[in-house]
């Protein structure tokens, strides 16, 4: 395992192993946690945010899952559906080339599990899949940290829609500040082209009291609610499930997020009337 601080595309990333176990690896790309990953246990997710995406995973239908991922890092949640899902087909979306290929060396990860790694950005790749040849798309990407604005927008929206199957679910990881601003954008974006949108927090950051991940949640047909509430509030890190008509009420009034009509601009964030816009940006 190549352990240390390396050179990528993007920056840097360091692979620094688990002081508490042996077999498990953080991978910290340009200063920002990106993954844990247990090279025993594909099944063992240490970082909140990730547990929380498995548990939505293991409520959908039993069998193999079509499933692309944007963004890669040291892809464990590719990792998980191989293992608890055997025999699915996997894409996953990586900017970093460099990575990639430390991640193949460092991690093992090899395609006879079913799980391809592409070089590219994530919303290109995503316009090279089939209609309709996803079950779930996860997103789990970031410039540094903050979602890269055209991952977050309409146009991006309706491509997902495309893409899924028509029961299909996308599960959107969103780093945000205590008012969930950018995930309230983002719902209220995703509610434009979807016809059920949830989310899921720490109920100390619903409440406003600190900084953390939102998952969003969103589908054409009923979202795979049953037993998650349960299951994420009896977790080692209790989080809370947002139901669809409560994402309604906290969105509305919000305006949808839209590609930048001048290429290269930011796409602008979904906000009330009256207040000043501003990029999209998950935290500070």
């Amino acid at each position: 395992m190549p352990a240390g601080t390396h050179p990528i595309d993007t920056g840097e990333v360091t692979l620094t192993a688990d002081p508490g176990d042996p077999g498990g690896w953080f991978v910290i790309v340009n200063g920002v946690p990106s993954s844990y990953v247990h090279l025993g246990d594909p099944t063992r997710l240490d970082f909140e945010y990730v547990r929380w995406t498995g548990d939505i995973l293991d409520h959908l239908p039993p069998g193999p899952l079509r499933v692309a991922h944007l963004g890669g890092a040291g892809c464990t949640l590719a990792r998980y559906v191989a293992a608890t899902r055997p025999g699915s087909r996997q894409v996953v979306f990586e900017i970093d080339g460099a990575l990639v290929d430390l991640v193949r060396e460092g991690f093992g990860l090899v395609r006879d599990r079913g799980i391809r790694v592409r070089t590219g950005d994530a919303r290109a790749g995503l316009a090279s899949l089939r209609e309709g040849s996803q079950d779930v798309v996860i997103r789990d990407a970031f410039t540094g940290n903050r979602v890269p604005g055209h991952l977050t927008t309409c146009e991006f929206a309706h491509e997902l829609v495309r893409v899924l199957d028509s029961s299909g679910v996308y599960i959107a990881n969103v780093a945000d500040r205590t008012e969930q601003r950018h995930a309230r954008a983002e719902a209220a974006t995703l509610r434009e082209v979807f016809a059920h949108v949830a989310l899921i927090a720490e109920p100390s950051q619903l409440r406003g009291r600190r900084y953390g991940n939102v998952l969003l949640l969103a589908s054409n047909t009923d979202l795979p609610l049953d037993g998650l509430t349960r299951r994420l509030a009896s977790g080692a890190v209790r989080a809370r499930l947002v139901l669809p008509d409560r994402v309604a009420e906290l969105v509305a009034g919000l305006r949808p997020l839209r590609d930048p009509d001048e290429p290269g601009k930011i796409p602008m964030s979904g906000l009330a009337e009256g207040e000043a816009a501003e990029g999209v940006q998950p935290h500070e």
